[in-house]
């Protein structure tokens, strides 16, 4: 660690939330963000649905069909 109380190894890179530097070591409890703050804004859009991972529709199960048309 120098003076500064930063250590020389560390490693800058992109806030994903606010595309700002962030310090990514272990010191740092938002790793990868910069803040707190830019690691809930990333939590709400998640819980918001506002990121969606793609994905294709459920295979149709020929051998049982819909479950709602069986007797």
């Amino acid at each position: 660690m120098t003076s500064s109380g930063q250590d020389p190894q560390a490693k800058i890179v992109t806030c994903p939330t606010c595309r700002g530097p962030a310090v990514f070591t272990v010191t740092n409890a938002h790793r990868p963000f910069c803040s707190q703050r830019c690691r809930f804004t990333d939590l709400g859009a998640w819980a918001n649905e506002t990121f969606r991972m793609p994905s294709e529709a459920p295979p149709v199960d020929e051998t049982y069909g819909d479950p709602r048309l069986q007797h």
